[in-house]
């Protein structure tokens, strides 16, 4: 039986006499396995894409005056900023409640289980910022989005993803899985991160375009001077969205324990203030030719078979190179995270 399903007056009694009723708490995430810093020289944020579960809580149905639930009675007492919850799997902790990796003994399944406050983001909600931005017909011949770079077309913006039947937008907070998508390049879209390359690829061919190659994409961000940045060759912090004080995922767990690094799928990394910009918010993050974020923002999977993204994200554009030069290589084509985005080639007609 999930937490969710128990009433607020049940919670009071749930805890240990010690413990009074809930207030407020912070929200968590899901996730699988991690590094233990936000970007590293081996091209690392860590892993993502799956449900950590481990030990049950033995939260299940019962008549033992807790409020109907037997088994809670061994469950740890936790704190998050302040805010008490109790240590549960995972699994045990759904509806208005949510867990937060790192203040728990044992398995990175058994998290603190608290309940979320108001107006704080919930993981499993997926809004849809896109809903009714429309792609602008593309130029130079090219298809809708793009724009022609070297002999080539490139979109200008990063991708973002709508269904293929209907065009209803996609959450760009949420891996596609096996949606039937398509990629898109709009001007003030969220762009899709929690992608991975495979997924990606995919993508562009639904709408007749396809992954850059490393070649191509290097050219279309260093523009025809070959700079080091899209605006050229002398780095002007801020320009792109290229640098965050705090890890997101620091921020939003409120920890620096480095479990929270197995949570990189969480919806609301991406969702932080100054976190994620919408396409072409940066207006001085523009290529010679008119390509917009090619740094910063989102790394940007290419075509590289055994697993390329490049030109950093909104927490780093230095550790893997500097800005059109930053490259990560350590994951496969499988991988990703609340990073990992990407933007579509295609051949001139």
């Amino acid at each position: 039986m999930h937490l969710a399903l128990l009433g607020r007056r049940a919670l009071g009694a749930w805890f240990f006499p010690a413990i009074v009723a809930f207030t407020t708490a912070a929200c968590g995430g899901g996730g699988d396995t991690a590094g233990p810093s936000p970007s590293t020289s081996s091209g690392g944020e860590g892993g993502a894409g799956g449900a950590g579960g481990a030990t049950s809580s033995g939260v299940t149905g019962g008549n033992d005056g807790h409020g109907g639930y037997a088994g809670t009675g061994d469950a740890v007492p936790c704190m998050v900023d302040g805010r008490k919850g109790l240590c549960l799997d995972v699994a045990d902790c759904t509806g208005m409640f949510a867990p937060t990796p790192g203040f728990c003994p044992g398995s990175s399944g058994i998290q603190c289980c608290t309940e979320l406050p108001p107006g704080k983001c919930d993981p499993t909600e997926m809004p849809n910022p896109n809903e009714g931005l429309v792609e602008a017909p593309g130029e130079g011949g090219c298809l809708p989005g793009m724009l022609p770079v070297a002999g080539i077309c490139v979109d200008r913006y990063e991708g973002s993803l709508v269904m293929v039947n209907g065009g209803a937008a996609h959450s760009p907070f949420f891996n596609p899985g096996v949606e039937d998508v398509r990629a898109v390049s709009i001007l003030g879209a969220v762009p899709q991160g929690y992608i991975d390359q495979v997924q990606a690829a995919s993508a562009c061919l639904a709408s007749g375009k396809r992954l850059c190659a490393d070649d191509e994409w290097l050219r279309a961000c260093q523009g025809p001077k070959g700079t080091t940045y899209p605006y050229g060759d002398v780095l002007e912090p801020g320009v792109c969205n290229d640098a965050r004080a705090v890890h997101p995922a620091v921020e939003y767990f409120g920890t620096t324990d480095p479990s929270i690094f197995s949570h990189l799928d969480n919806a609301c990394l991406n969702q932080l203030p100054d976190s994620l910009d919408p396409s072409g918010a940066r207006f001085g993050c523009e290529t010679d030719e008119g390509a917009f974020d090619m740094m910063g923002n989102l790394h940007e999977w290419t075509d590289d078979p055994a697993g390329t993204f490049r030109g950093g994200y909104y927490v780093d554009t230095v550790k893997n190179g500097p800005g059109c030069l930053y490259a990560t290589t350590a994951h496969d084509t499988s991988y990703w995270d609340y990073s990992t985005g990407f933007r579509c080639c295609a051949d001139l007609p």
